[in-house]
């Protein structure tokens, strides 16, 4: 029987962020899973703070040079790729200079959040589910890890429905205890529209909160996760309120088994 592939869209991952709640089980989840018999593959975005002589990344040109539009305005795509040995493991890098070159993550040094966060999570997004199709791998399941990584179910189950590779593609959803305080910019929904979604399909980001956010990712996800042992209320309520199959928080990294059966009933269902 042909393996199972399961794509892992992650916010942070570390060696290459520091290590924290979401950045670890980036990195050890799609480890873990490898080593069941599925095969992987790993994305996250190519933040500035990345050092990438000293982490190995190169930049893969048969997969770089495609332009993505947002807002009227073309974006390059660049995608860069590392191994982490210790893993057996690669990890592509989703990368464009106007969006991916500052030296933070989602803050400005002050702590002031990004004013085109909405625009670089799109260019992500966009960015990871085009690249996968360069490589002509068909993902059974897709788990998005983090707020960054939200719009992927959205795209998976609208824009690339009739896709041959994402027309199967289940998809599940981490949430976790990272998000902000102040709306994404006002626009946002009508940026995000691409043939196949609808202003309908995001009208809950009329409003683009991270509640709002994370009620869009739930939606059009098949499964949800609690990635974080605390969560906010709001958020809480979206899991239960989304009446989807829901794993809860699992402490420590003894979770392997329990993640393969919920994938598998995901994939079964």
């Amino acid at each position: 029987m042909e393996s199972k592939k399961v794509l892992f869209v992650s916010q942070e991952i570390t060696p290459y962020l520091p290590e924290a709640e979401l950045s670890q089980i980036g990195r050890n989840l799609p480890q873990a899973i490898q080593e069941t018999g599925k095969e992987i593959r790993t994305f996250m975005p190519k933040y500035g703070t990345i050092n990438e002589r000293r982490n190995q990344l190169h930049e893969v040109i048969r997969l770089s040079g495609m332009n993505l539009i947002i807002d009227d305005t073309d974006h390059p795509l660049i995608i860069k790729v590392a191994s982490i040995q210790a893993a057996r493991m690669q990890v592509y890098f989703i990368d464009n200079e106007d969006y991916f070159h500052r030296k933070q993550t989602v803050a400005d040094a002050k702590g002031e959040f990004f004013k085109d966060n909405d625009e670089r999570m799109i260019f992500f997004a966009r960015g990871v589910l085009e690249t996968v199709r360069k490589l002509r791998w068909s993902p059974d399941l897709v788990h998005c890890h983090g707020w960054f990584a939200s719009l992927v179910p959205l795209y998976i189950k609208n824009a690339y429905r009739e896709d041959p590779l994402f027309a199967n593609s289940k998809v599940v959803f981490s949430m976790y205890d990272n998000g902000f305080d102040k709306p994404l910019d006002g626009a946002f929904k009508e940026k995000l529209l691409v043939d196949g979604v609808s202003p309908d399909d995001v009208s809950m980001l009329t409003d683009p909160t991270f509640e709002n956010l994370t009620k869009l990712a739930a939606t059009y996800s098949d499964g949800l996760v609690q990635g974080s042992e605390k969560l906010p209320d709001s958020v809480l309520k979206v899991m239960k309120d989304s009446a989807k199959p829901t794993l809860n928080y699992l402490a420590g990294t003894e979770y392997v088994d329990e993640f393969s059966v919920f994938y598998d009933s995901i994939l079964n269902d």
